[in-house]
């Protein structure tokens, strides 16, 4: 038999009926009369008959030839696609679609300076897979569903983690594992907002935390940031409030201590749910890393961690520590998203805790990290001087330089013009509330953990030739 051949008999059949060559109660011809048409074998044509039945276009009777079934031809005039009513959407789909989505585009030969990358010669490809194997090695005599909280042996490595890195005190109880830290977003917002419910955002800040919070129907209200962090003192009423005290994103400032407090009251005079966003925390390269939020209320605060900034993006694996009273909550809604989070990469990353590796690899990417950061601080003053200004700088994976004699006007222009000549470049301004205030100089994130320092050095040196074209105005 040539299943080519019975595919197409059956497209075809189906084309004649559809067409209206074949009425319904019309035989077919015999699957010799058919095998000779189409100079098939008679086994190809009862193979194509069987699906057609199979699928209910056909039905038999012992000793007759098939006939075409009823019901398959829609009586009146065909409707043209012009015809066709829109299909009805729900108000979250309309909420996803009237937000702004990212232009994708090819990474530029020279450097890209964009957020989030990770080189992959810092990745432990042999530690990993060591840890795989034994992972897939220990799987028990059963595939089955597991449990939507996550893996109990990565709930209690992750515990025993956190209490070394962040001195954050909890029980394997009260960790749940996500898809990276979006996913975990995403369930806050559903389970903490309905439709027009405000919450806090900084201002400038993450937008896709404001995405899902957006997209879960919530109303922003953006609070301005000073190197500080968060302004804390007129604080209005919300459901949640998203923050990131350890690094606020994009501007880098490490919420006081004064603040923490003030943000803390706050969420229980009023109730809300303060989502700290611990993206980068790991990374503090003069001082140890600033404790989490949630070690002063765990009750709180829902604590969000990832490792996309240590092990790699394409990963998908976050957490969350979640206060007593909402875990049911949160381990409900993971398991109608999608079950639960991908066991062999689950199991991947507790042996790799539980072995040691996993600090000992971040150890070294902060190592490796301080080093990227300083090639390019050191670039950026030896290009541009006292012409810009770097904030963040102390802690994480990127830094915001403020061009002081360039328009915050000629941002996507400056940012074109450079990936003309090989560079991207990332403004600041779209990461601001765009009903607030604006900045008046242009500023950029640069993102530095991708690119080694000979990358960086060289690719600061093709943008100070493109700036050089903007000081004044347009080129």
């Amino acid at each position: 038999m040539d299943d080519g051949i019975a595919r197409r008999i059956v497209a075809a059949i189906k084309e004649r009926i559809h067409a209206g060559a074949y009425q319904p109660g019309d035989r077919l011809p015999s699957t010799r009369a058919f095998a000779t048409e189409w100079g098939a074998s008679r086994t190809t044509v009862t193979a194509a008959y069987g699906q057609l039945i199979a699928e209910g276009y056909l039905i038999t009777r012992p000793g007759a030839r098939a006939i075409v079934a009823e019901g398959l031809i829609v009586p009146g005039a065909p409707v043209s696609r012009g015809e066709i009513s829109t299909r009805r959407m729900a108000a979250f789909a309309r909420r996803l679609l009237a937000l702004p989505t990212p232009v994708a585009v090819d990474a530029p030969p020279i450097a890209d300076f964009r957020y989030g990358d990770l080189s992959a010669s810092d990745f432990p490809i042999l530690a990993w897979r060591r840890a795989l194997n034994t992972a897939t090695l220990g799987r028990g005599t059963r595939l089955r569903y597991d449990d939507p909280q996550g893996s109990p042996a990565l709930r209690t490595a992750l515990q025993g983690y956190l209490w070394r890195a962040r001195g954050i005190r909890c029980t394997p109880d009260d960790v749940v594992i996500v898809n990276g830290s979006q996913q975990g977003l995403d369930l806050c917002a559903r389970l903490l907002l309905d439709p027009g419910d405000h919450f806090v955002i900084e201002n400038p800040g993450y937008v896709l935390a404001r995405h899902a919070f957006l997209a879960a129907g919530g109303i922003a209200v953006p609070v301005a940031v000073d190197g500080e962090g968060i302004k804390t003192d007129n604080l209005p009423a919300a459901h949640l409030a998203y923050i990131t005290p350890s690094h606020q994103y994009p501007l880098g400032g490490v919420l006081s201590a004064a603040r923490r407090r003030v943000l803390v009251d706050w969420a229980n005079r009023t109730g809300a749910c303060v989502v700290e966003d611990d993206y980068d925390g790991e990374y503090r390269h003069d001082v140890a890393p600033i404790p989490p939020l949630q070690t002063l209320d765990p009750e709180a605060v829902i604590y969000v961690g990832t490792i996309s900034k240590t092990l790699s993006p394409t990963l998908r694996l976050g957490y969350l520590v979640v206060p007593a009273s909402l875990r049911k909550a949160f381990v409900e809604a993971k398991r109608l998203t999608d079950r639960h989070s991908p066991l062999p990469e689950q199991e991947g990353l507790s042996t790799l805790i539980e072995s040691g590796a996993y600090e000992r690899h971040v150890r070294s990417v902060r190592r490796r990290n301080a080093e990227r950061r300083t090639a390019l601080l050191e670039a950026l003053a030896n290009a541009f001087g006292s012409e810009i200004a770097v904030a963040g700088e102390e802690t994480g994976l990127h830094v915001v330089a403020w061009f002081h004699e360039i328009a915050a006007e000629l941002e996507s222009t400056l940012a074109s013009t450079a990936r003309v000549a090989g560079i991207g470049l990332y403004p600041v301004s779209p990461l601001y509330d765009p009903a607030g205030p604006q900045p008046t100089v242009a500023g950029f994130v640069f993102g530095y953990a991708a690119l080694e320092a000979t990358e960086l050095r060289r690719g600061v040196a093709v943008l100070a030739d493109v700036v050089a074209k903007f000081r004044g105005g347009v080129p």
